[in-house]
């Protein structure tokens, strides 16, 4: 369920914080964050965030067509180790399978 438009997008009010800081002393630097939730605001273009995902921080470079989203979707909480071959596995088990 989404959040209510007469409330507006939640913007975590420290990131904001940062942001602001960042843009009036011109720095470059990631900003570390563990806010998943907060969305991204047009302010946050061209900066680099780094986003906590339960073990360590993904680098997500904001750009234009992630305003409106939250920084938690670019910061994959998974990963994914790819699909099994049914041939590949009966190959590695050895002789369970086969008949002599």
């Amino acid at each position: 369920m989404s959040r209510s438009a007469k409330k507006g997008p939640y913007l975590d009010p420290r990131v904001m914080r940062k942001v602001k800081k960042a843009k009036e002393t011109g720095d470059r630097r990631s900003i570390k964050t563990w806010a998943r939730a907060s969305s991204i605001s047009p302010e946050m273009v061209g900066m680099t965030f780094e986003v906590h995902n339960g073990k360590w921080f993904n680098k997500v470079f904001i750009t234009e067509s992630m305003v409106g989203h939250k920084l938690g979707e670019f910061s994959p909480t998974r990963k994914f180790t790819g699909h099994s071959k049914k041939g590949k596995i009966a190959r590695t088990t050895g002789s369970v399978g086969r008949t002599a």
